[in-house]
């Protein structure tokens, strides 16, 4: 069954949406903690803070919807926080479970956001201003990008490929 948005212009990127949600497990399964923190001598941003950076931005949208939560991790990955050397960040299971919690919960505020909630601004730096509705777009591509991102770790550290059923 189709599920029915308040605005129609969130109805494919909800399609997007569930398939991020799904992905999103399918990319992390099997990987360690010890490999989710290996950078094999790179500056790249490794999987634990791929998968952190994820679960933040899900809360974050969450939270200018209108449902305010935070997740465990809140303080390694607010305001945009990059990658920090030499942390050791939490398990893959702790953002796996974070991010079953915050997914249905924003999916809600997505399907019930109406169009003058998704053309309200706000101020992303000084002197620049996006809709909710562009963040909402900007996200789900972002999404796309950091599970791709993980499943290319995945390759690289030696995991079978990334499952898309």
């Amino acid at each position: 069954m189709e599920l029915q948005t308040v605005s129609s212009r969130l109805s494919s990127l909800l399609v997007l949406y569930d398939m991020h949600t799904a992905f999103f497990e399918s990319a992390l399964e099997g990987i360690s903690d010890i490999d989710a923190h290996r950078r094999l001598d790179t500056k790249a941003n490794h999987i634990a803070w791929l998968t952190g950076s994820l679960v933040q931005e899900r809360f974050e949208l969450a939270k200018l919807l209108g449902a305010d939560h935070k997740q465990k991790a809140n303080e390694l990955f607010k305001d945009h926080k990059g990658i920090q050397e030499s942390i050791a960040y939490p398990p893959l299971d702790n953002f796996k479970k974070d991010w079953k919690f915050i997914s249905p919960i924003l999916k809600e505020e997505l399907v019930s956001a109406d169009d003058e909630k998704l053309d309200s601004s706000f101020e992303m730096m000084p002197g620049q201003t996006m809709t909710n509705f562009d963040l909402i777009a900007f996200t789900t591509y972002r999404e796309a990008n950091c599970i791709g991102q993980i499943a290319l770790w995945r390759r690289l550290l030696g995991y079978v490929a990334m499952k898309y059923m």
